[in-house]
């Protein structure tokens, strides 16, 4: 702010400091004599004076339009555009602002003349406010906050040059509408709100002036910024816009309302690529600056500008420079129905929310009821009609013009003029928006405070208190007018109506407004938004433009971020293993229940394929029947032993034992198929210990076999008498005491903790396996020790008789077979440990099959083979001929 103006600034306050005492007293009402006016005195108490006088310190600014009355409302309106630029020397007392820009804006003219149009209708009213006559005073803030601001101290004070006499100060204002911006609106609230004195405000949206606390006396026919920034955050979502750019005007309406935007279409999740700012003061660099970053993305065509129209003309008038591809603009109420916007064609399909267009009878006869003479008494009205006729009217009085340009050159109207007949902002009706929140806003100040003040001035000496009841009174209004509800909110807001309105080309090539929908705040959640006519979009199309990043991710995959870009755009990543996404855009995948695995699209979890060694699939039948033919094996075995159990070569071979080892080793054979099958808590305890004890009564009659061999070579000895002591009980006694050494075990296994069935889920992720836990690890490896030290002991007595007699000598064919027994389980372990899944049951059934078929093959095959195909060797000459005769010292035995 220039010196100058500060200067200004601080003269008025001054002046307002000085007159706060006659401020509060300074209304002189009917029923109270002039002559005894209210002054507050030192010490606070209110006394009465003769005569006060209010003495003028600044230089007042006439007004575009008043008139006196019982009872004056104050509007401040942006008729003219800018404010000339003023060099100031510093010697001088500076010059007041004049206007200058534009000549008169007819729009703002049109809602100036719509407040004095509101209050001749009520004064004309026998039912409203009879017997009270209303003034008003509406001054031009051209725009300028400085002027604005004059302007409030010149309201609240009383100051009017044409009602001042010097004497007493004039009546202050009950009330003041305006401004038609939020900044100077919030300039103006902070000079009078301190009074209570009301403001209320047709234009003003922006949602900081909600604050009670900083604007206690704002008030608002318009809706706040805060309902419109959620109503467009909701129409960008509807469309399936996710990626926009966003433009703002660098003043309290574009900053806040952009605040509020941004923080609804995060919780839309609506991403804004951009958000540049601007004003109509910065310099033309600037404004091309934020041109060139809506160009610069090609692809992003969607853009959201929040500026008033003023601003947005600035704008647009420099994207018309420089061709670029169309862009589907949204826009604020601002702008979006404002007539000078339509000139820009190229803005075709723009959409946004307005404010609701209404009909006010009379208005469009009291605007057009102007003449030379009528216009003539009116600064303002003269400047518009000799800029509108482009002639200039001849001065019957003296009235001295805000200068806003030369007209002498300039012909002289000569009363042909007809204003019917003019197209221009002030006399089109046919978009009545803005006018009608000016005429709510009158009829609300009158509606109950004027009657309230009338029923109560006697009562108040003190302006302030009367201004605090004011305030109640407007808080608690509640009216219908054409139509049109009134009421307000805590905060002092109406209810959110708006407008969808859609900008299309008519068949001339123009463009015109055309309401498509509304949007209603007070409608339930998600039924505020309704569009109940076709749009059109940019070119002319009728297909809705596509304003996304990056395509939405489909269902599967997840979106990451690219990186140095805005998080609307993102690579589609498919899930990671074990996860999924069963939504589009999805930002993250989630793991499926440990049971469920995810399909080949990743969108959905299915339960985990089970798997477990069954009888049904290749494998377990192929290793099923080589249990069943191990079994088998053995009996065919043991039967043709049986059959010939007399025959030299089976008693030879310690029958009992033979059979006993038969016997056992049809049962390993069989144990294996418990491997086989869904794991059951007793197959699962059973298949461990079957296995165990069957094997080492297995080892025990191999281990029985080979001590009996070695023992019959000692007892042919002389003088030996070793077999007395390992006859058959012994055999017998010896195998059992091995045996019950592994039953205790087992049973020590499955008391402590035994085997269970278990779902195996690490192995594989994408499937179950079935199997059976070991409950106690030590006493597995216990079991498969115990069984491993019997083996290697019948190994070593094995190797120990291996150099006996060949033919008669079992021990060569013993040790080979546990040679294969121990090299099959020292090769069961690694494999064991190794093996996933389903594979390490198969393992252990391929360990318990290969070392009983080697058991069963070493042992038994040679003699079967003799006993069946070579019959002639089964004899006693043959087993006693002069190979098998001992050699000197050795005796033979039958056993």
């Amino acid at each position: 702010m220039e010196i100058s103006t500060l200067f200004i600034g601080l003269r008025l306050a001054l002046g307002l400091f000085e007159l706060n005492s006659a401020f509060a007293l300074n209304f002189c009402w009917d029923g109270v004599k002039q002559s005894a006016g209210c002054v507050v005195r030192a010490d606070g108490f209110i006394t009465d004076a003769s005569s006060v006088k209010c003495e003028l310190l600044g230089t007042a600014r006439p007004p575009a339009f008043s008139v006196d009355g019982d009872y004056v409302i104050g509007g401040v309106f942006s008729i003219h555009y800018n404010t000339q630029t003023v060099k100031h020397n510093y010697t001088a007392r500076p010059e007041p602002l004049q206007c200058t820009g534009r000549l008169v804006r007819g729009r703002i003219l049109k809602i100036s003349r719509v407040m004095v149009f509101a209050i001749e209708e009520i004064n004309k009213s026998t039912k409203l406010l009879p017997g009270i006559r209303l003034g008003y005073q509406i001054h031009d803030s051209c725009a300028s906050v400085t002027v604005a601001v004059h302007a409030a101290f010149q309201l609240s004070n009383g100051l009017d040059p044409v009602f001042y006499t010097g004497a007493n100060c004039s009546k202050s204002m009950m009330a003041v509408v305006g401004e038609s911006g939020s900044t100077p609106s919030i300039s103006i609230s902070h000079v009078i709100g301190p009074f209570n004195i009301p403001q209320v405000s047709h234009s003003a949206t922006c949602a900081c002036l909600s604050d009670k606390r900083q604007y206690p006396s704002f008030f608002r026919t318009i809706p706040s910024d805060q309902f419109q920034a959620v109503a467009l955050a909701k129409l960008v979502k509807h469309f399936g816009w996710t990626w926009i750019g966003a433009v703002r005007s660098d003043s309290d309406y574009g900053n806040n309302g952009m605040a509020s935007f941004l923080d609804a279409a995060q919780k839309e999740g609506i991403c804004v690529e951009y958000s540049e700012s601007f004003y109509r003061t910065h310099p033309r660099s600037r404004i091309q600056r934020v041109a060139d970053v809506i160009r610069r993305f090609l692809h992003l065509l969607t853009v959201l500008v929040f500026p008033p129209s003023g601003d947005m003309g600035i704008l647009l008038e420099e994207l018309s420079r420089e061709p670029s591809p169309p862009r589907q603009w949204i826009g604020s109420e601002g702008w979006i129905t404002h007539p000078d916007m339509l000139r820009f064609t190229f803005c075709a399909g723009a959409i946004g929310f307005a404010i609701q267009k209404s009909v006010i009878p009379g208005l469009r006869d009291f605007l057009l009821d102007l003449s030379p003479t009528k216009v003539a008494a009116s600064p303002v009205l003269t400047e518009f009609w000799e800029d509108a006729f482009n002639c200039r009217l001849e001065q019957s009085t003296k009235v001295e013009l805000i200068p806003c340009g030369s007209a002498t050159d300039k012909k002289v109207c000569n009363g042909s003029e007809d204003i019917r007949k003019l197209q221009s902002p002030y006399t089109d009706t046919s978009q009545v928006r803005s006018d009608n929140m000016v005429y709510k806003a009158i009829y609300l100040i009158s509606s109950r405070n004027l009657q309230f003040m009338k029923g109560n001035i006697l009562f108040f000496c003190t302006i302030f208190v009367l201004f605090s009841q004011m305030l109640t009174q407007l808080k608690k209004v509640n009216f219908s007018q054409n139509g049109y509800h009134v009421s307000f909110d805590a905060n002092g807001d109406p209810v959110a109506t708006y407008e969808l309105v859609n900008w299309q080309k008519s068949e001339s090539g123009s463009i015109v407004l055309v309401t498509v929908g509304y949007y209603d705040a007070s409608l339930p959640l998600g039924q505020e938004l309704h569009i109940n006519r076709n749009l059109t979009w940019a070119e002319g199309s009728t297909q809705v433009p596509v304003s996304v990043c990056t395509d939405s991710c489909p269902q599967g995959t997840h979106k990451v971020l690219q990186e140095g870009k805005s998080i609307c755009c993102y690579d589609c990543v498919p899930c990671p293993v074990g996860e999924i996404s069963n939504a589009t855009d999805s930002s993250d995948c989630f793991p499926c229940p440990k049971e469920f695995w995810p399909n080949a699209n990743k969108d959905t979890c299915f339960p985990k394929l089970v798997e477990f060694l069954s009888f049904d699939e290749v494998l377990g039948i192929i290793l099923a029947a080589f249990s069943v033919g191990g079994a088998c094996l053995a009996i065919i075995t043991a039967s043709v032993f049986f059959r010939h159990r007399t025959s030299p070569i089976v008693r030879a071979n310690n029958s009992e034992l033979s059979f006993l080892l038969l016997f056992s080793l049809t049962l390993c054979f069989l144990c294996s198929l418990t491997f086989i099958g869904a794991p059951s808590e007793w197959s699962c305890m059973l298949r461990h210990t079957a296995f165990g004890i069957t094997f080492v009564l297995c080892i025990s009659c191999v281990l029985c076999k080979t001590i009996v061999v070695l023992m019959a070579f000692k007892a042919t000895l002389p003088g030996s008498n070793v077999m007395k002591w390992f006859g058959p009980p012994q055999q017998r006694m010896t195998v059992v005491s091995f045996t019950f050494i592994q039953v205790l075990i087992c049973t020590i296994w499955l008391v402590v903790s035994p085997p269970f069935p278990m779902k195996n889920l690490t192995t594989y992720k994408e499937r179950i396996i079935l199997e059976c836990a070991l409950g106690s690890a030590v006493g597995f490896w216990a079991v498969l020790g115990y069984i491993g030290l019997l083996a290697v002991f019948c190994f070593v007595l094995a190797v120990l008789a291996r150099k006996l007699p060949d033919n008669f000598n079992e021990a060569k064919f013993i040790t080979f077979s546990m040679l294969i027994f121990c090299a099959v389980w020292i090769t069961f372990i690694p494999a064991y440990v190794s093996s996933p899944g389903k594979f390490t049951v198969a393992v252990e059934i391929f360990a318990i099959l290969a070392s009983s078929f080697g058991l069963i093959l070493c042992i038994f095959a040679p003699k079967c083979f003799i006993i069946l195909f070579k019959p002639e060797k089964n004899t006693k000459k043959h087993v006693m001929n002069k190979t098998l005769l001992p050699r000197p010292g050795y005796r033979c035995t039958w056993y």
